[in-house]
C-alpha cells in the first residue's frame, strides 16, 4: 500500500447486535472495493473476517478483525467488532481504534440491545455515529418502522440518507437524499439511475419523502447559523451544503446518518462507500486525543504527522505461529518498521520490527505507517492499552475500561503434566483479552479461570485446545467454607506410647475459646514449669497444623484462641513430636465440645438494571438468600441495586440477568466476609464436599 495523508484516511468501527449483519456488510463493502474476489458468506465460514476456526466453527465473530483497502484514492480501515456480549471487550477496543462506528440494525428485528450498546460505547468515547439498516432484502423487513424506532430510541439527531422505494411488498429503488436521485440495482449489485419515485409507484411513499427530504433539511441547519437562516427563509440547500452539513454534523455529534442496503444482493453498497468517502471524518477532523505527560498533566495530540510519534495499542492477537502481534492506532508523528521507541507505561524501549496492515489474516508489509493510520506490529512485549511515545515526547493515553469479569470456572488439565502448559497459554490468551483473568484460588487451591459469559469461558476453552493443544476440564468453582466454634472449652490431649527404649510422651490441658481472627491465636499460661517452655513452639505447631481441617466438614478454621493452660511433661521421653501430637488430639476433641459451626462466603452485589427489571432481580435474590440493603437511580431508568448474598448461590446469576434484562444489565460482586451457614443446608453441603475429596 502507498502511503496516505491523514485526510485521506477513515477508521470504521462496525458494531451492534449479534446476527445483524456486520461481518457480511464488510464482505459486501470489501467485494464492492476490488478488495476481495469473492463474496464470502459467514453460514459456509468463507468471509474475510472471520477466519478463526473457532469463529468458523460457531458461525459468529469472536474477535476484531481488521480490514484496510483503498477506495478512491483512501485508505479505508473496518474494524468488524463481535456483537455477543461475551466478547464486549473486543467491541470497546474496535471502537477506541476508530473514528466513527457505523451500527447495523436489521430491518427485520429492528433495534436490539446490541445496538444501544454500540451507541452508548461510541457516545461514551466521542466518536461520530451512523446507522446502517441490514437485511433490507428479507421478506419481513420494514425499515420505515426501524427508522420511526430509531428516531424514538436514540432521538432527533437520527437523519435519513438512503431510502428504499417499496411497493407491493418489493424494494422498487433506493433513494439518495442528498443527490435527490433514485437507483435500481441488477443481480451483481450494479446501480442504474431510475426515476424518482411518484404515487403511482407507492402512495404512501410521495409525502413520505418530502418529509423525508424536510428531516435532512433541518438537521444540516442546525450545523451553523447560516445554514439555518436559509433554512428559516424556505431556501433549499445545494448538494454541497447537505455534504458539508452531515459531514461537519457527524463530527461534532449531532447528526446521525441511517442508510439501508443488502449485503448479499449488494444493493445500496456502492452509495455506502460514497458516504465513506464524503460524510465520515478524517482522524484530523475529530477532536484532538488527551493524553498525559510524565507530570500527569493534560496533553492535547494533535493527529499531524509532523509531531512526535504516539501510538496507541488497542488490541493484542495470541498466534502461536507468528507470536504476539499488536494492532497499533498511530495517532501522531510516524511509526517505521526496524526502529526503538519508548513504552509510556513500562518505561522500557520497544523494537519495532515488521510492520503490516490486514485484510482479514491476508498480511501486507509496510515500511511505515503515518498519524491516523492503523498497523500491525509483532513480537513487541508491549500490551493493550500501551503507549508507544518517541523519546522527545513521552506520553500516555487514557486506559480502556472494560467490564469486570463475572462468570467463572474451574480449570483442569485433562492430561497429567499440562498444568505448567496451562499456565503459560493461559496468559497468552488473558493479554489479548482483557475480560479474561486465570489465578489460583488460595483457599481452595483450583486454578480458576474468569470470563464475561458461559461462551466466553467456553471459547477460551477451545482456543487453548486449539491454539496450544492444551485440552482441559470445565467445573463449577468450589466454595471456600470454613468452620468456627461458638463456645469456650478446656480440654485435655494426652499422647503416651511405650514401644521398647525411649516412648512418647505429651500431656496438655488446652483451652478453646472463639475470637476474631482468620488465624489461630495462641497464647500459654503455664504455671509451675507443668509443661517445659521448649515445647511450646511443638504445641503451637501442633494447632496450626491441625486448624487447617475442621471436625465438620475438614474446613479451615478460623476465630480460634488457643490458650495452653496446664500438662505434665516425662524427663526422657517427652519430645516436640510427642506435644505436637498432644496438641492435635486436644484440638480434635475441643472443637467437638465447643459446638462447631460452618461458615460460608457472603459477597457484596451491586447490580445496575433497567427500572422495568428490579422487581423481578430483588425476587430473584431473595430466593438466592440475598439481602438486599438498598436501591440507588443511576440515570434516565436506569437503578442499581445493593445486596449482600452468600456466593455459593451466585455462580449462574450473570446468565440470569443477562436473559431477564436481555443483556442491558451489569453486576459486581465482592467478597465481604463470612457468615454461619443456615442449618438447613449443613448436610447438603457436609455431603457436597465428602464428595468433593
Amino acid at each position: 500500500m502507498k502511503d496516505y495523508d491523514v485526510n485521506k484516511i477513515k477508521n470504521i468501527a462496525f458494531a451492534g447486535h449479534n446476527g445483524s449483519g456486520k461481518t457480511s456488510l464488510t464482505e459486501a463493502i470489501l467485494f464492492k472495493s476490488g478488495a476481495a474476489d469473492r463474496l464470502g458468506k459467514t453460514s459456509d465460514g468463507t468471509t474475510v473476517c472471520d477466519y478463526d476456526p473457532e469463529e468458523i466453527k460457531r458461525g459468529i465473530s469472536i474477535g476484531t478483525s481488521l480490514a484496510s483497502f483503498e477506495y478512491n484514492d483512501y485508505k479505508v480501515n473496518i474494524l468488524d467488532t463481535p456483537g455477543l456480549f461475551d466478547f464486549a471487550a473486543e467491541m470497546i477496543e474496535g471502537i477506541r481504534a476508530a473514528d466513527t462506528v457505523m451500527i447495523t440494525v436489521s430491518a427485520k428485528s429492528g433495534v436490539k440491545v446490541g445496538a444501544r450498546k454500540a451507541y452508548e460505547e461510541a457516545v461514551k468515547q466521542g466518536k461520530s455515529k451512523m446507522f446502517v439498516v441490514t437485511k433490507i432484502d428479507d421478506k419481513d423487513a420494514n425499515f420505515f418502522n426501524v427508522l420511526t424506532e430509531l428516531k424514538t430510541v436514540f432521538g432527533p439527531t437520527v437523519c435519513p440518507v438512503v431510502v428504499p422505494v417499496i411497493s407491493g411488498g418489493k424494494i422498487v429503488s433506493y433513494v439518495n437524499l442528498i443527490e435527490m436521485r433514485a437507483y435500481k440495482y441488477d443481480d451483481k449489485g450494479n446501480a442504474v439511475e431510475t426515476e424518482m419515485p411518484t404515487a403511482e409507484i407507492s402512495e404512501k411513499f410521495e409525502y413520505r419523502i418530502e418529509g423525508l427530504v424536510a428531516a435532512v433539511s433541518e438537521a444540516v441547519a442546525e450545523t451553523s447559523d447560516d445554514l439555518m437562516e436559509k433554512f428559516f427563509e424556505g431556501e433549499p440547500f445545494t448538494q454541497k451544503e447537505l455534504i458539508d452539513g452531515i459531514h461537519n454534523g457527524m463530527n461534532r455529534g449531532i447528526i446521525t446518518p441511517v442508510v439501508c442496503t443488502s449485503a448479499t444482493e449488494l444493493a445500496g453498497i456502492d452509495m455506502l462507500l460514497k458516504e465513506i468517502e464524503l460524510l465520515l471524518p478524517s482522524p484530523s477532523e475529530v477532536y484532538a486525543a488527551e493524553a498525559y505527560n510524565p507530570a500527569k498533566d493534560i496533553v492535547e495530540v494533535k493527529c499531524d504527522v509532523n509531531e512526535p510519534l504516539s501510538a496507541y495499542i488497542f488490541k493484542t492477537i495470541a498466534d502461536p505461529f507468528v507470536g504476539k502481534m499488536s494492532m497499533i492506532r498511530i495517532m501522531s508523528g510516524k511509526l517505521s518498521s526496524n526502529s526503538e521507541v519508548v513504552n509510556s507505561v513500562t518505561g522500557n524501549t520497544e523494537k519495532i520490527g515488521k510492520l503490516y496492515t490486514l485484510c482479514g489474516k491476508k498480511q501486507t508489509d509496510v515500511s511505515c505507517a503515518y498519524a491516523g493510520d492503523i498497523v500491525v506490529a509483532s513480537k513487541i512485549s508491549a500490551n493493550t492499552g500501551d503507549t508507544l511515545s518517541d523519546v522527545s515526547r513521552i506520553i500516555e493515553f487514557a486506559q480502556m475500561e472494560f467490564p469486570r469479569p463475572c462468570y467463572s470456572m474451574a480449570v483442569k488439565a485433562k492430561a497429567q503434566g499440562d498444568e505448567a502448559k496451562i499456565s503459560t497459554s493461559m496468559q497468552r490468551l488473558t493479554e489479548e483479552d482483557p475480560t479474561l483473568t486465570y489465578v489460583q484460588d488460595e483457599n481452595t487451591k483450583e486454578q480458576i479461570l474468569s470470563g464475561l459469559g458461559e461462551q466466553h469461558i467456553e471459547v477460551a476453552a477451545a482456543k487453548l485446545k486449539s491454539k496450544f493443544g492444551v485440552d482441559v476440564d470445565l467445573t463449577v468453582p468450589r466454595i471456600a467454607y470454613k468452620e468456627t466454634i461458638r463456645k469456650k472449652v478446656k480440654v485435655e490431649g494426652k499422647h503416651k506410647k511405650q514401644s521398647g527404649g525411649h516412648g512418647q510422651y505429651g500431656h496438655v490441658w488446652i483451652e478453646f475459646e472463639p475470637c476474631v481472627s482468620d488465624t489461630l491465636v495462641f497464647e500459654e499460661k503455664v504455671f509451675g514449669g507443668a509443661v517445659p517452655k521448649n515445647y511450646f513452639p511443638a504445641v503451637q505447631k501442633g494447632l496450626e497444623d491441625s486448624v487447617k481441617k475442621g471436625v465438620l466438614a475438614g474446613c479451615p478454621v478460623v476465630g480460634l484462641k488457643a490458650i495452653l493452660v496446664d500438662g505434665s511433661y516425662h524427663p526422657v521421653d517427652s519430645s516436640e513430636m510427642a506435644f505436637k501430637t498432644a496438641a492435635s488430639i486436644a484440638y480434635k476433641e475441643g472443637l467437638r465440645q465447643a459446638d462447631p459451626v460452618l461458615l460460608e462466603p457472603i459477597g457484596t452485589l451491586k447490580v445496575t438494571a433497567p427500572d422495568d427489571n428490579t422487581g423481578d432481580i430483588m425476587g430473584e435474590l431473595n430466593k438466592r438468600r440475598g439481602r438486599v440493603l438498598g436501591m440507588e437511580p443511576v440515570s434516565h431508568g436506569v437503578t442499581t441495586i445493593q445486596a449482600e448474598v452468600p456466593i455459593r448461590e451466585m455462580h449462574d446469576f450473570a446468565m440470569y440477568l443477562r436473559q431477564t434484562t436481555r443483556g442491558l444489565g451489569s453486576f459486581t460482586l465482592d467478597f465481604e466476609r463470612y457468615e454461619q451457614l443456615p442449618a438447613n443446608l449443613l448436610t447438603e453441603v457436609i455431603s457436597s464436599l465428602s464428595a468433593e475429596e
